[in-house]
Formats: C-alpha cells, sequence, structure tokens
C-alpha cells in the first residue's frame, strides 16, 4: 500500500526482520546405511556455512523486497566467510566478533537413504556467546519484526540477552518469534523454564516433537492448541505431514506438505520459518505464510545443506 509506514513510522516499506541467532559452520557428511563403528564409512563431505538463526534469515531473504538483518556472534577464524556468505543470500550480518572463541561447528551426519535423516554433533563456539553487551537499542531501528532463534535459550548470556531484546521489542511494539530449535536441548533446559522465558512472544515456530514434549501432550494437534493459549500464534511444523495453525487455543488451519524427494533434511525447518516470516512481513495471512513455508521447506530438502540456493 503506497504511504504505509513501519511500526517506527519509517514510511514506505513495511520495515525489517531482524534475526537474532546462531551462526556456525556446516561439516555434512552423507552416508548411506547405518554408520560402521570402529573402522571406515564411505561418505561424501562438504562444508558449509549454516547455524539455526543464519539459515532464517537467508531463507526469508529470498522473498523480493524483504529487508532480512543477522545478529549473530563468529570467532576470528572464519568471520569474513561468514559475512561474504550472508550478504551473498541478501543478508545483512551484523556479526559480533568474539575475540576468545572460534566460530561454532556442527558435524551433520546423514543417512542418504529414502529418509535423509541426520544426526548432529555441536560445538556451539562462539554462537552461544552472545550477551546483553551486544545488544543495542538501535538494533531495532527500521525493524517490524524480531526473530529468535531457539538455540540463544540454552546458554545464560544468550538467555540474558534474549530478555533485553524481548524488553525492547515489546516496548517498540515488534512482534516477537521463537522457533525452539532443539528438542533435546529443551529437555535439557527444561519445559517450564523455557515457557516462561517466552512469555510476550507473539509467533511460536515448534516441529511436531517440540510441540509435544512443551505440552506432555502426543497429538501434534492437541499441542499446538494447547500451545496458543500460551502464545498467540502457534505454527506447528509437521514435516512431510505439512503444518498447523492454531491461535486462541483452537487449530485454525492444516496446510499441506508440498511433495519432495529429500536429500538431506538440515535446514527444512529453518527454511520453513524463514519464508513463514518474510510472508508476514509482506503482510500475508498465517496459513498462506504457513503453505510459503511448506514450499520453502520441499526445496531445502531436495539439496545438501541449510541454506537456500543462489538466486536465479
Amino acid at each position: 500500500m503506497t504511504g504505509a509506514s513501519s511500526p517506527n513510522g519509517a514510511p514506505g516499506a513495511p520495515g525489517a526482520l531482524l534475526v537474532v541467532g546462531d551462526v556456525v559452520t556446516d561439516v555434512v557428511a552423507l552416508h548411506r546405511g547405518p554408520l560402521a563403528s570402529g573402522t571406515d564409512t564411505t561418505a561424501a563431505i562438504r562444508t558449509v556455512p549454516g547455524g539455526a538463526g543464519a539459515n532464517v534469515a537467508c531463507w526469508a531473504a529470498r522473498r523480493d523486497g524483504t529487508e532480512v538483518r543477522l545478529l549473530g556472534k563468529v570467532g576470528m577464524d572464519s568471520a569474513a566467510w561468514h559475512e561474504r556468505e550472508l550478504a551473498t543470500s541478501g543478508v545483512r550480518p551484523l556479526l559480533v566478533i568474539d575475540p576468545e572463541a572460534p566460530t561454532g561447528t556442527v558435524v551433520c551426519l546423514v543417512d542418504s537413504g529414502a529418509s535423509a535423516e541426520r544426526t548432529f554433533l555441536t560445538d556451539s563456539g562462539a554462537a552461544l556467546r552472545l550477551a546483553p553487551d551486544d545488544w543495542s537499542e538501535s538494533l531495532l531501528d527500521g525493524v517490524a519484526r524480531l526473530h529468535l532463534s531457539g538455540y540463544l535459550f540454552f546458554s545464560e548470556p544468550c538467555r540474558a540477552l534474549v530478555a533485553v531484546a524481548v524488553e525492547s521489542a515489546r516496548a517498540r511494539g515488534v512482534p516477537v518469534s521463537v522457533d525452539p530449535a532443539s528438542a533435546g536441548f529443551l529437555t535439557e533446559l527444561g519445559v517450564d523454564r523455557f515457557l516462561a522465558l517466552t512469555e510476550g512472544v507473539d509467533v511460536l515456530l515448534p516441529s511436531r516433537d517440540e510441540a509435544c514434549l512443551l505440552t506432555g501432550l502426543p497429538d501434534p494437534a492437541d499441542a499446538a492448541a494447547k500451545l496458543s493459549r500460551h502464545v498467540p500464534l502457534v505454527v506447528v511444523k509437521l514435516g512431510d505431514a505439512g503444518a498447523l495453525v492454531a491461535r486462541s487455543g483452537e487449530i485454525r488451519a492444516r496446510v499441506p506438505a508440498v511433495p519432495a524427494a529429500p536429500v538431506d533434511t538440515t535446514g527444512a525447518g529453518d527454511a520453513f520459518t524463514g519464508a513463514f516470516l518474510a510472508a508476514l512481513l509482506a503482510g500475508t495471512g498465517p496459513e498462506e505464510a504457513a503453505a510459503e513455508g511448506c514450499r520453502a521447506g520441499a526445496q531445502a530438502v531436495e539439496q545438501v545443506g541449510g541454506r537456500p540456493p543462489p538466486n536465479t
């Protein structure tokens, strides 16, 4: 709409998406069948840029006209490479360089059989050392949405930053979204603690496993409905079963998946989240935004790594 303004009063564009989260180096090993314990297993191995927060930002930036910024922390060892890779994907990198810790690294073991299931070995490095000192009120200038990677909830310095960032966003009327990111880490943190930390969040984007874990309910639809009494909008990602959209304790939409031939499921949830948030930012309703998320997730599983391919 001509003359539309952002929540901060800027005319024209609806404002930027600011993602705060992890930037890591992914080492992806594609193997077929069980790993051979105690000996060699043949694999195709690639080193690619990753991190849930960074992946979300890159998928969001694929939507034409979307301004995406990323606040993350990296080591001196690969800061320049990560900045270039983010910029190439259309993301404005706001990277803090940690003088002590190296960039985080994740080894992704991907079974290249029909399921393309993956196992992660994670060294968070600098990624989870973001702290309140790395936050500034000015980071929200021109921002219409703030997204927090769930990995921020799994270290004390990052949890402190989350509290400051959410408080800043609420003071400006900027909606906040969270992707819980890891059922394993959620178990370690504790469900009650996570739910307390997400007070004031506007959108929650869990996977099926995360939604069920957060509610103690075995059915993802029941879990989505229950979570939407805690967070105004809940979108549960169901992988090859699509997605659920819930508000005010009710399922409002069941969005079908887009057929895909999986090669590597790494980053599929990040792709969904990025595309979904970019669509919301453009004024799309939650159901159609979830459909865009499903399309991005299908594209993500048909390639190696968690980032989108270059725009053509």
